[in-house]
């Protein structure tokens, strides 16, 4: 079967399982969009390359498959950049296709020519470039099979005209094979044996969860474990959603900004086994005081993350579903109720911090996310930007589903949230997608409001508008002398805003009108937006302050944050 490069990516996208793909033309990828009627694919028009590599990455952690953008030559190429190292930084599976001038004018600054591998080779697991029409096929078949095996990241194929043009043989490469690439999976027996020792003789053990064990789709696993040796779980911010939070093993999110008793029991363990997280900073703060009484063992695909921040005692390289399903027959049951008991006291004398805010008569946002909490009954699929909204999100709502929470961190990129939203939506129509999001995070991507319309997505989005880039704010504040500067922050009024879109909105002042509106959003068949007008100097609390240890926070607000 002969077919030219155009055609021949979309069916190896086809035979992939990829059925939708985001993107935006351009002169330089003309003749891909020439073809793409004769396909089975669904093409996403976005407002902003950016938003396309975004929402490519929010399918992708969705749905556990891979998320597919296109873009052309130059600034189109360019503009992924952002996306695609938020993407890598957070093990997303995504295929990012674009358009290059023909390979004759390669190195002779043609218009919009760039050299985007070069750029993109830092922020990417692999990328290829491909100038000839024979090698087409072959780039795909690996460039997808490196973004979903192993350690998941982001792989670039650049595409020049020439090879989108010319005609050869199709093959489609059933095998791949590549030497120097193979992923190990399964955790290596003897040190497997020694773990569930490790796990037997503890007397305050702590699991710890992180994007890993969602990327492996090994909650039901995680949970068995947990239950079976009783021992606590505590999250990364992108574990989340790994284990039901209405589980009573389930302590909440560690780190900088997790529960003051969470980081207590990390501090205190005398073992942390950890499943897929990356001990980064923003969890441990720093190294040396993290959890000092604790011996450490580390599961990771990628043994380059073990050991890279944190002194590990036993390292088992291996996918977090393989390592779980061989640990959970050699661990023994437990009780474990002393040291739950003590969790239990320490969580007791730290609720005073959520009391606080429900005695408020302000309109703050810790009531707006546990009431979608609530509503919702922790089963939505929830996406949030970055900051302050990101981390109240994170606090309050109970995530009972499964890759139930979507947010950026390893890169921290806000204007991620809105076009993660159409992502996640397209790849779960049947699901709710809430958008958590402040009024700094959906200005940088606000144009995607438009392909949210075009396609008829019943998105909801809670708007959290306090005037301010807020988290920086909340560092201006506590530790640089309240000097604001740069983060006071005029918006439009966000709710004619959206109806301008054709998109209803809301805008809300009173705390009593918080339900009502929530309620009324969820029950439209369409797209809401909701401009929840909250206080402006509300800050989130616990902190950690750099370079203390987790158990040294910042746990209660100022004075005058306190109920009136």
């Amino acid at each position: 079967m002969r077919m030219n490069g155009a055609q021949i990516i979309w069916e190896c996208l086809v035979r992939e399982g990829v059925d939708t793909v985001f993107g935006i033309t351009g002169g330089k990828v003309i003749p891909l969009y020439h073809e793409l009627p004769g396909f089975p694919i669904h093409h996403v028009t976005m407002r902003h390359e950016q938003a396309a590599a975004h929402a490519a990455d929010g399918y992708a952690r969705a749905t556990g498959k891979v998320g597919v953008c296109v873009a052309t030559s130059g600034p189109g190429a360019t503009n992924l950049v952002t996306g695609i190292a938020t993407a890598q930084m957070d093990s997303s599976p995504i295929v990012a296709i674009t358009g290059q001038v023909a390979s004759a004018d390669l190195g002779t600054d043609a218009f919009q020519e760039v050299d985007i591998t070069g750029i993109t080779m830092p922020i990417t697991k692999h990328n290829y470039l491909v100038t000839n029409v024979t090698d087409l096929a072959q780039a795909l078949r690996e460039a997808f099979h490196i973004a979903r095996s192993g350690h998941p990241g982001a792989v670039l194929v650049d595409v020049t005209v020439d090879a989108q043009m010319g005609v050869t043989e199709f093959v489609y490469p059933e095998d791949v094979n590549l030497p120097g690439y193979k992923p190990h999976t399964t955790g290596n027996p003897r040190q497997i044996a020694q773990a569930a020792e490790m796990i037997n003789a503890a007397s305050r053990p702590i699991i710890m969860a992180g994007r890993g064990v969602v990327v492996a789709g090994a909650g039901q696993e995680l949970t068995a474990l947990a239950e079976k040796a009783r021992i606590p779980v505590v999250t990364t911010l992108l574990g989340k959603s790994a284990i039901a939070e209405s589980n009573p093993l389930y302590l909440g999110m560690g780190g900088m900004h997790g529960e003051g008793y969470t980081n207590m029991a990390l501090q205190s363990a005398d073992l942390i086994v950890n499943f897929g997280a990356r001990f980064d900073d923003r969890f441990t703060s720093t190294a040396q005081t993290f959890a000092p009484r604790a011996r450490v063992i580390h599961v990771d695909i990628d043994p380059a993350e073990i050991a890279k921040r944190i002194r590990v005692d036993m390292p088992i390289v291996g996918d977090a579903l393989n390592v779980l399903r061989q640990l959970l027959p050699l661990v023994q049951e437990a009780d474990r109720g002393e040291w739950m008991s003590t969790i239990d006291h320490w969580r007791q004398e730290t609720g005073e911090r959520s009391q606080r805010w429900e005695q408020s008569e302000e309109l703050v946002p810790q009531h707006i996310i546990r009431s979608l909490s609530e509503i919702t009954h922790g089963e939505a699929i929830m996406v949030s930007d970055v900051g302050q909204n990101q981390m109240w999100e994170a606090q309050y709502y109970t995530h009972n589903r499964f890759r139930g929470l979507i947010s950026s961190g390893g890169l921290g990129t806000m204007g991620f949230g809105l076009p993660a939203s159409i992502g996640a939506k397209m790849g779960c129509r049947d699901v709710p997608v809430w958008l958590v999001v402040g009024d700094g995070g959906i200005q940088m991507t606000i144009q995607e409001l438009a392909t949210i319309r075009q396609e008829g997505l019943p998105i909801k989005i809670a708007l959290l508008n306090n005037g301010y880039l807020g988290m920086v704010r909340q560092w201006q504040e506590l530790f640089y002398d309240k000097n604001y500067c740069g983060t006071p922050l005029l918006g439009p009024e966000f709710a004619r805003l959206a109806e301008a879109y054709g998109i209803a909105g809301i805008t809300v002042h009173s705390k009593d009108d918080v339900v009502p509106a929530l309620k009324h959003a969820a029950e439209v068949d369409g797209p809401v937006l909701i401009d929840f007008r909250i206080e402006q100097e509300h800050n989130v609390f616990p902190i950690v302050p750099v370079g203390r240890a987790i158990d040294d926070m910042i746990r209660r607000p100022r004075t005058d944050e306190q109920p009136r």
